[in-house]
């Protein structure tokens, strides 16, 4: 595990104490939105796979975008024709909340990726309460112990599962019976750099009944285009939109090239 993904485990694991001491899972159930039907990610990808993110910063850019609202951007990626949405709900290094969530939710019917870093069974109800579609469990942070408990548990909830890995020694430990897609990250978590080399990489090694998803570094619709060759179904994109002044219109050139590549 890398350092930076200590520090932000060691910061969620305190963070989730706190939480289920000061709101117990049994107010969490008790949501008006625990029990609305499931958007499913994997029926809503064509015709771009586009799941565009809203992302105000990061570990490793800093200051991404903190001017635009989540309820706005939202709607604004629906118009665009994405195929779904992101949301970061880790506040202490990438200034999100789960009210962005809940904001996002109001304001799209696109299905929903609650995008932190999943530690505790806790995070996945919570997820559900509020009003996410799909979950995120990342490969380095996890034994396989703790992704099979725990894509378990997002299955009996209806929710759908994004397993995310850097290399292939995460993606063969890792039990895939009740994942529904797998992400691979194409950013170096050492150096920082990106490449889609590893997803071309991977490609083969991924288990058929998942859908593919690349993520990080696609800053060019020609980028995607290539990995469709690759069985690549779904791109996981923020920073190339969020850092602009309207991310919704760049992810409409973003689908519009996609969609025709020759233009």
């Amino acid at each position: 595990m890398s350092d930076i993904l200590q520090k932000i485990v060691a910061v969620k694991k305190q963070e989730v104490s706190v939480k289920k001491q000061s709101f117990p899972i049994s107010k969490l159930e008790q949501s008006i939105l625990f029990d609305r039907p499931i958007n499913s990610v994997t029926k809503n990808l064509q015709p771009t796979g586009i799941i565009a993110e809203f992302k105000r910063r990061s570990p490793s850019k800093s200051v991404i975008n903190n001017s635009h609202q989540v309820s706005h951007i939202a709607k604004s990626y629906e118009d665009a024709g994405v195929s779904a949405m992101s949301v970061l709900t880790d506040t202490h290094f990438f200034g999100g909340s789960l009210e962005d969530l809940v904001f996002a939710r109001a304001n799209t019917c696109l299905p929903l990726l609650r995008k932190d870093f999943t530690i505790d069974e806790y995070q996945i109800i919570e997820a559900k309460a509020h009003g996410a579609d799909l979950i995120l469990l990342i490969a380095a942070i996890l034994s396989p112990e703790e992704i099979k408990r725990f894509s378990s548990v997002a299955k009996n909830l209806n929710l759908q599962v994004l397993l995310e890995v850097h290399n292939l020694d995460e993606l063969q430990k890792s039990p895939m019976e009740a994942i529904d897609l797998i992400g691979v990250n194409n950013r170096n978590l050492k150096t920082f750099d990106v490449s889609t080399q590893i997803s071309k990489d991977l490609a083969p090694h991924i288990p058929q009944h998942c859908t593919k998803v690349s993520e990080s570094g696609l800053s060019n619709p020609m980028e995607a285009v290539e990995l469709l060759d690759f069985g690549y179904q779904a791109f996981l994109i923020g920073e190339s939109f969020m850092k602009t002044d309207q991310p919704g219109s760049e992810a409409k050139k973003y689908v519009d090239q996609i969609k025709n590549p020759s233009r």
